[in-house]
């Protein structure tokens, strides 16, 4: 690389560090307001403001191409106000990450239901009385955020694998704050496996996302298309034999949620007894759909699950 080069790198990553900074500030300063509001009058605030900025920014193209290849059944009308409602959603999980200790009400003691309602009380439960870490995976779905807070109602202590902004500032306030209210956290990046193994070696259950891309991941099908899904949580089974239950949020109307805890589901075994990493690692994308079939609008649908080039026209016939 040349002097020039290297100056003109240097530059760059200053550039980039500068509108980090920049970026963080307006996003502490937009939570910072949004705080100082009722919980419902946050979250339709900025649901209202990001369902009309959201189809305008350049994630959207991403958006509509990643549902016309996934449900081409559709009319572009109806992927238009799934997209739109996508991203009311996006804007009411904003809002509720700042309002999280208004919003949460659940109290697995109570007869009364608030804002959240949880389905498969009696799993967690039973997690809880048998004592042992079991693996808890879900989607971006809802709000996902919800599902570790309400796991610790019932005393399960759960570490959770999750994506950290790219922005390091954001990244940064994140971490912290999601670690006084969820647990303890993995950064999805190297020696995340290490981190959750030891975690259920002592005996602590994880958590983890498994709708992301992972360049390294097995061959799979998500909606039809090929995709790669990160291994890691049946390599995690293979190795400490643990039960695993899929959980997913449901946004329901008025600012509520019902969060589902579903029961154990076993994964595919290979003529050895083991676990089949790869036909396991389907299973998840098979729950995952299912998940996203019954709500479309409560996935994220801006990120790039597929690989584009294997994302083509519907009405091409390819």
């Amino acid at each position: 690389m040349t002097p020039a080069q290297v100056r003109l790198l240097k530059l760059s990553q200053k550039a980039k560090r500068v509108r980090y900074w920049l970026e963080a500030h307006l996003t502490f300063a937009i939570l910072g307001v949004l705080k100082l509001l009722p919980a419902d009058a946050a979250i339709n605030t900025a649901a209202a403001i990001v369902s009309r900025i959201g189809p305008l920014s350049p994630r959207q193209k991403v958006v509509l191409d990643n549902l016309a290849n996934a449900m081409p059944e559709l009319s572009d009308g109806e992927r238009r106000a799934i997209a739109r409602r996508m991203w009311g959603n996006m804007g009411r999980q904003v809002a509720e990450y700042v309002v999280l200790d208004k919003l949460f009400d659940f109290d697995p003691d109570a007869d009364t239901v608030g804002r959240i309602e949880v389905r498969g009380r009696e799993t967690f439960v039973r997690i809880h009385e048998a004592g042992k870490p079991v693996i808890f995976f879900t989607g971006h779905t809802g709000n996902f955020e919800l599902l570790p807070i309400c796991a610790a109602t019932f005393d399960l202590e759960v570490t959770a694998l999750f994506r950290p902004p790219n922005n390091p500032y954001v990244a940064k306030r994140v971490l912290a704050a999601r670690t006084t209210t969820m647990g303890q956290l993995v950064p999805s990046k190297t020696g995340a496996a290490a981190g959750l193994a030891r975690a259920l070696s002592d005996g602590r259950s994880v958590g983890v996302l498994v709708d992301q891309k992972f360049h390294r991941g097995r061959l799979g099908t998500f909606f039809g298309r090929p995709v790669r899904t990160n291994p890691l949580l049946p390599k995690l089974v293979r190795q400490f034999d643990c039960a695993v239950h899929p959980a997913r949020c449901v946004r329901l109307p008025g600012n509520r949620f019902r969060l589902e805890l579903e029961d154990a589901i076993a994964l595919p075994r290979d003529d050895d007894g083991k676990i089949d990493v790869e036909a396991s690692t389907q299973m998840l994308n098979d729950v995952v759909e299912r998940w996203v079939r019954e709500y479309p609008d409560q996935w994220m649908w801006m990120h790039r699950r597929w690989d584009p080039k294997t994302l083509v026209d519907p009405r091409s016939g390819n």
